[in-house]
């Protein structure tokens, strides 16, 4: 569906709404799987969420469904990432606020002299900061204070859970940070497939090299892949790694030519970047998902 047509749609449906049942609670849409994941902990059973994007999706490259406008016609408060990371949902959630919706773009809520700034990309910022764990305790401080409000009976619930978070999100970072200190810092350098884990390598001291850019939009040139095989060999790299929501293919490209020039890399594993794992399983889940990041970046590098 070309994108005009969605927001066509969108206020076409809501002028002709009709209210969905919520027993009474607050019906959340949300983006990410991320956000997703934090909303229902800090919502819990007070709140209805629904997720627009699924396990392995590209919130780079996701563009609106029919069914997503119903989601989004139906939703008391959204929630969404910001920073341009869902570029293509922009227009939506513009139209909604000029339709009185409550849209809430968590990464504006952050310092933006913070931030790690790019020349290359749409809104200037790397949008990929939930893998700074502080900012995304700030993330969680937001969507507490949003859902107290538009529910303040049900503010003590919220209050609550996001305290019980956010300890498991100071145990998270005891845990990953015991585990960083068993790689030496000379073999701290992670090449991924795109440069989704900036904010992550400047927490905890990782040179990042992305074989795209910030945004999956950017497709790697021949160039790009001779520069970094070069970079690789010359930095004796043991490992690089693809990512489950970007296509394996330019990774498999970069090792190829690595090889070529008889040198070994191997593939250290599937990194979840710009999604969680499958719903269910441990990687389903913020804290699982980085868990299991910083184990298979640190195996495989050691």
């Amino acid at each position: 569906m070309k994108k005009y047509s969605v927001i066509l749609l969108l206020v076409l449906v809501f002028n002709c709404k009709n209210e969905t049942p919520t027993n009474g609670k607050l019906n959340i849409v949300t983006t990410t799987t991320m956000i997703t994941d934090l909303v229902k902990n800090i919502g819990g059973d007070e709140v209805n969420v629904k997720g627009l994007m699924g396990s392995g999706v590209d919130p780079h490259l996701y563009k609106a469904s029919e069914g997503d406008v119903t989601k989004l016609v139906d939703a008391d408060i959204v929630f969404y990432n910001g920073l341009h990371l869902e570029g293509k949902l922009v227009e939506v959630f513009e139209k909604m606020e000029k339709l009185n919706k409550m849209t809430v773009a968590l990464g504006e809520e952050l310092d933006k002299n913070t931030l790690i700034g790019s020349d290359y990309f749409a809104s200037n910022y790397d949008p990929h900061v939930w893998f700074n764990i502080n900012y995304f305790k700030q993330f969680a401080r937001k969507v507490t204070t949003v859902l107290s409000e538009q529910s303040p009976e049900n503010s003590d619930v919220f209050e609550a859970n996001e305290k019980t978070y956010i300890d498991k999100l100071d145990n998270l970072q005891d845990k990953i940070e015991d585990v960083i200190q068993t790689l030496p810092k000379d073999k701290r350098i992670l090449v991924t497939a795109h440069d989704a884990f900036n904010y992550f390598g400047k927490a905890y001291g990782f040179e990042v090299v992305g074989l795209q850019g910030l945004s999956t939009a950017t497709e790697a040139g021949v160039q790009d892949v001779q520069n970094l095989s070069a970079f690789i060999i010359e930095n004796k790299i043991k490992a690089i790694f693809v990512e489950s929501s970007v296509p394996k293919r330019t990774i498999e490209a970069l090792q190829a030519a690595v090889k070529s020039k008889g040198h070994d890399v191997v593939i250290g594993g599937t990194l979840y970047s710009d999604a969680l794992g499958s719903s269910g399983t441990v990687e389903g889940t913020y804290i699982g998902m980085f868990e299991y990041n910083v184990n298979t970046i640190v195996n495989a590098l050691k």
